[in-house]
């Protein structure tokens, strides 16, 4: 899936943890942490292995295997 997928949060800033079980690309917290630690999730570009990352307006998240997401006001 190459296209990316806007997710509307309402607050200024959401853990990368939080984003990926908000929009169910995870079901739970421990399959998120599994999949973000074994390096298959991108932040901007970037490799990111932290799962309180604080992502902001604008940060796109690609998920190997499972897509991008783009965080936008929501």
């Amino acid at each position: 899936m190459d296209k990316c997928v806007d997710v509307g949060i309402t607050t200024e800033t959401i853990r990368l943890e939080q984003l990926l079980k908000f929009a169910n690309i995870t079901a739970t917290g421990g399959e998120a942490k599994v999949i973000i630690q074994g390096g298959r999730v991108c932040v901007n570009g970037e490799e990111e292995r932290r799962r309180g990352k604080q992502l902001h307006i604008g940060d796109v998240v690609a998920v190997q295997g499972r897509g991008r997401l783009r965080v936008v006001q929501g």
